[in-house]
């Protein structure tokens, strides 16, 4: 699918979506904007727009910044020329930035058992999901298995004086896992400093609100089913509160009848989709926003029976996932948080046995 494809996609099927606002109340200034391989929209309130517009292009210029760093197959960038250096046995420069992210990454594996793995680029290649348009081939077993033998891991990597080098030349970064959620931490730095309090940063449903909408207003956002176009519930921020969700709706392809997405589930290569999507909400910590895209993924492999003990590892309590068969399970803490706009036909409450609590 081509990028203007995906916009049209994402505007319509983001599996989170702002809610519109009263109409007796100023609307917020928005910017958009397309990086990462999804939408970003950037709202703040409470602002005159002479203020507001400059802090916004500020931010999103950034994010382009962060984009063309961070890009996992484009010539030139910053990862593509890690990679290379790893898959010859050398070492690479790194500045603090790119050094903090692979940081990052290790302590989402560590936290995550492995179920957060930035290090199968390779078996996302393998896919075909490093690519703006994809075919729907499945890429043979062997080569799969080959990739997988090789165990690779973000902890294979050491970063010292300013050079990464990896042990494993296996390895291939691949930060599409956690460089939304750092990025909306990142945005929300920099609102802050051009002296911006009051704002819904959204990036590809990946969402942090800083403040409040409106003096005693929170931002709202809706959770749509990944089937569905329309939003079936909607959740009031607290301010600083940051929403995480992955999907098999956004990037994916159909093969004989089954859905292959972009997850891809680093414990045996397959992008079969077994979970339709999650979506977790932290509530309290630091780094809300890198939090809740990192945790989201070990929660999608993990399934309905080990959703909170995965959400768990990263201090979340606040879980809804929908299963392969559109089956809706909410954690107690989710569920007194939603306002449902189209009641579930099949829920149920996601429990934590005992030996499965972090």
């Amino acid at each position: 699918m081509t990028a203007g494809g995906w916009r049209r996609w994402l505007l319509a099927a983001a599996a989170l979506l702002a809610v519109t606002a009263c109409a007796d109340r100023p609307e917020p200034y928005r910017q958009e904007s397309y990086v990462f391989g999804t939408r970003v929209e950037v709202s703040v309130a409470n602002l005159p727009q002479a203020q507001a517009a400059p802090a916004v292009t500020a931010a999103l210029a950034e994010l382009d910044r962060m984009h063309n760093k961070l890009h996992a197959w484009q010539a030139g960038s910053d990862v593509v020329r890690l990679n290379q250096a790893f898959a010859a046995g050398r070492a690479a420069p790194v500045d603090a930035e790119l050094a903090g992210l692979i940081r990052l990454a290790q302590d989402g594996e560590r936290n995550s058992d492995g179920l957060f793995n930035p290090a199968i680029g390779r078996l996302v290649e393998l896919w075909g999901f490093h690519a703006d348009r994809f075919a729907p081939v499945a890429p043979p077993t062997a080569a799969l298995r080959a990739v997988l033998a090789l165990h690779p891991s973000t902890l294979d990597i050491t970063v010292a004086d300013g050079m990464a080098r990896s042990r494993n030349p296996d390895v291939a970064l691949d930060f599409g896992g956690l460089a939304k959620g750092w990025a909306l931490d990142r945005v929300a730095d920099i609102l802050h400093r051009h002296g911006v309090r009051d704002a819904l940063i959204n990036i590809g449903g990946n969402v942090l609100a800083l403040g409040e909408k409106a003096p005693g207003v929170r931002w709202k956002v809706g959770i749509q089913h990944p089937r569905d176009p329309r939003a079936m519930a909607v959740v009031a921020l607290q301010p600083g509160e940051a929403m995480g969700t992955s999907g098999d709706y956004q990037r994916f392809f159909m093969l004989d009848g089954q859905r292959y997405c972009h997850l891809i589930d680093p414990r045996d290569g397959n992008a079969r989709c077994r979970v339709q999507a999650v979506t977790v909400l932290v509530e309290r910590g630091t780094d809300r926003g890198l939090r809740s895209d990192v945790a989201s993924k070990p929660v999608y492999f993990a399934g309905a029976a080990g959703a909170l003990r995965a959400a768990g590892r990263f201090g979340i309590q606040s879980v809804l996932l929908v299963d392969g068969e559109g089956g809706i399970h909410v954690s107690p803490a989710m569920a007194a948080r939603l306002e449902w706009l189209i009641e579930p036909v099949h829920k149920s409450v996601l429990v934590a046995r005992a030996q499965e609590k972090p």
